[in-house]
């Protein structure tokens, strides 16, 4: 019994780089590409946000010297390279999908509107948000929660290598332990970093629950929106 109808997957950019140090893995982009397919052919309308760290990332980049602006723009651009990676390797295993952008980039991809967006989603296209909000000193988490909640989404599935959300790193600290449900305000007075803080706030003041999970074994999405009691649930 399918928990959610319409959902919108966060994906980082780190995580496609695979066993990599930087770029593209082959191997965990079909991955995830299969994963996705599973829920689709279960009714599942399903739009994405993938972040670009795994090809550039703004706000590192203007530590280096960039010009923040232009370090933002450039890291746009990176997750617009992701989301046309996965357009493909979905498309390759026959699954429907769209990429559309924030910024203005045709043909690459189709310029956002909420309306052509649903469109696709109850057409049962994959539908993937690329270039962020399409403006600076914002996050794709923040464009993850914007697309979410202008979609009116059920859940975000925020897909990470970790399990959940832990009470500290679980990947520094052995005595981290992990939530199974959480509250926004929670989140905010411990200091979790789930998401960034605008984000968070965003998700909260519009009632879109995150789910945190582990993507990277496969099954667990369609676990996730089957109601199985894996990750961590954000919520007001």
């Amino acid at each position: 019994m399918l928990q959610y109808k319409r959902v919108l997957l966060k994906l980082s950019g780190e995580s496609l780089m695979g066993e990599q140090q930087y770029g593209i893995d082959s191997q965990r982009l079909n991955d995830y590409a299969e994963q996705i397919k599973e829920i689709v052919v279960q009714g599942v309308q399903v739009g994405i946000v993938i972040g670009g760290g795994n090809i550039f990332r703004g706000l590192s980049g203007a530590s280096k010297g960039f010009d923040r602006v232009k370090g933002d723009s450039m890291g746009m651009l990176a997750t617009v390279i992701n989301s046309l990676a996965l357009n493909s390797a979905l498309e390759a295993i026959n699954c429907k999908s769209r990429v559309l952008t924030a910024i203005r980039m045709e043909p690459i991809g189709e310029f956002y509107s909420k309306q052509k967006a649903v469109d696709y989603l109850e057409e049962g296209y994959v539908t993937i948000f690329s270039a962020g909000t399409g403006n600076p000193y914002f996050t794709t988490d923040t464009g993850s929660s914007l697309r979410g909640i202008e979609i009116e989404a059920d859940v975000m599935l925020k897909g990470t290598r970790v399990d959940g959300v832990y009470t500290a790193d679980p990947e520094k600290d052995p005595t981290a332990t992990k939530y199974d449900t959480i509250s926004f305000d929670e989140v905010y007075y411990k200091d979790l970093k789930v998401m960034d803080l605008t984000a968070t706030t965003m998700c909260k003041e519009n009632n879109l629950p995150i789910v945190v999970f582990d993507m990277d074994t496969k099954g667990n999405l369609l676990k996730v929106v089957n109601g199985e009691n894996i990750g961590t649930l954000v919520h007001v």
